[in-house]
């Protein structure tokens, strides 16, 4: 387990999937955290997805748990491991409501890159976030996060097309 002020990295238990479940079939997680059509998600295809975890290659899942009352917040990964190149893509989503725009999103980033730059000796960490996610976006610059380019027009959400933006934070840039 890794932790922060108010959060703790930690493996995702048999008890986190109807939870995680919930989550994902929430309209404001799935509007920021995929791409796809927004379709509900059943409790199989989610115990599927916990049983495929120990499965994965160069995929690092963590549960988020609020340090407060060990509660199951939401999760945090890293997706993709370029091991010749030293560079490290994740993704995070706060699900709990109750639990946003309080900082244990920004606490969970804290941890999870001091993770990859500590632990894992990557030199680069990328992600994409869109376009009209603004409060991702100005979490991301405080941690020092730089825009590297910009996928004009590659989301289709809410009968508008938007951009995807590509970040990425360098070890030597992150303090």
């Amino acid at each position: 387990m890794f932790i922060g002020e108010k959060v703790r990295l930690r493996e995702y238990r048999r008890e986190d999937v109807a939870l995680k479940q919930s989550f994902v079939n929430d309209p404001e997680v799935v509007h920021g955290l995929i791409a796809d059509i927004p379709y509900p998600l059943t409790l199989h295809e989610e115990e599927k997805w916990f049983e495929a975890l120990s499965g994965t290659k160069d995929i690092y899942r963590f549960a988020i748990e609020a340090l407060e009352d060990e509660r199951f917040i939401g999760g945090c990964s890293i997706n993709d491991v370029d091991w010749k190149n030293s560079v490290a893509t994740i993704g995070i989503f706060i699900g709990d409501r109750n639990y946003r725009g309080k900082g244990y999103g920004t606490d969970a980033m804290r941890v999870l890159t001091e993770f990859i730059f500590q632990q894992m000796n990557i030199n680069k960490i990328r992600l994409i976030v869109y376009s009209f996610n603004k409060s991702a976006i100005a979490m991301y610059e405080r941690m020092g996060f730089k825009v590297e380019g910009i996928l004009r027009q590659e989301i289709y959400r809410d009968g508008r097309y938007h951009d995807k933006i590509a970040m990425g934070l360098l070890r030597e840039e992150y303090t």
